[in-house]
């Protein structure tokens, strides 16, 4: 199991989040952002990196059972990465039901080509944060889930 020790050494207050970039994305930026973001929310994130496989990621979510993955992307390819992720994600009995975000640029045309966020939370994403939404849509998005048993799936407006 991948696990950053300073992770390790966080108390959880919140939930455990899984982030990871989709397979083709270098970028960690991003990922550092979304990690400081969610631990002074007062979530236990678990960081795996840029470039995780799919087959990894689902792993990972497997054998850590997080209350939530959130996936990020800034390279334009997150509704191709993403589509392929999801599908096994769902696909896997272990990891079917567990809540799973994607955000950032999903497009490399800029801006989010028409229907695109709905293809993605139709294909099983919980929800959708184009990368133009507030960064505050991601902890209203955690602490709906804590009202509620099965997520919803949504699309979040900027």
């Amino acid at each position: 199991m991948l696990m950053n020790p300073v992770n390790a050494a966080v108390a959880p207050r919140g939930r455990t989040v899984l982030l990871s970039s989709v397979s083709s994305d270098s970028h960690t930026w991003n990922l550092v952002f979304l990690q400081l973001l969610l631990e002074e929310m007062g979530h236990r994130v678990i960081n795996l990196g840029a470039c995780v496989a799919d087959e990894l990621l689902v792993q990972e979510c497997s054998a850590i059972r997080p209350d939530l993955v959130v996936i990020s992307t800034v390279n334009g390819h997150g509704q191709a990465d993403g589509l392929r992720l999801i599908g096994k994600l769902r696909a896997d009995p272990e990891t079917r039901d567990t809540p799973v975000v994607i955000g950032g640029k999903l497009g490399i045309t800029g801006g989010a080509p028409e229907g695109m966020a709905r293809r993605l939370v139709e294909a099983g994403f919980s929800a959708v944060f184009q990368d133009d939404a507030d960064p505050a849509a991601l902890g209203r998005f955690l602490a709906a889930l804590e009202d509620r048993a099965e997520p919803r799936r949504e699309v979040a407006a900027p």
